[in-house]
């Protein structure tokens, strides 16, 4: 799944892959912006991603569709 995370006053967004589901990716981001503190989030190559909640401008979860290889026609 796509997940692109929007950073308050940062030109560009934070964007990776993750095989979390959205279901698992939503309450991971709600309970951080719920507690407050940090978002912790893993991409699919094993890489952790901490991102303070206080500069969290949003976070769009993509599809779980597989990207395609290829052209498309």
């Amino acid at each position: 799944m796509e997940i692109r995370i929007g950073i308050v006053n940062a030109p560009r967004e934070l964007s990776f892959e993750s095989s979390l589901s959205a279901e698992e990716l939503t309450g991971q981001v709600e309970t951080a912006l719920t507690n407050g503190g940090v978002l912790k989030l893993t991409d699919d190559k094993g890489r952790l991603y901490v991102v303070p909640t206080a500069g969290i401008g949003y976070v769009e979860l993509g599809t779980e569709e597989s990207r395609r290889i290829g052209f498309v026609g």
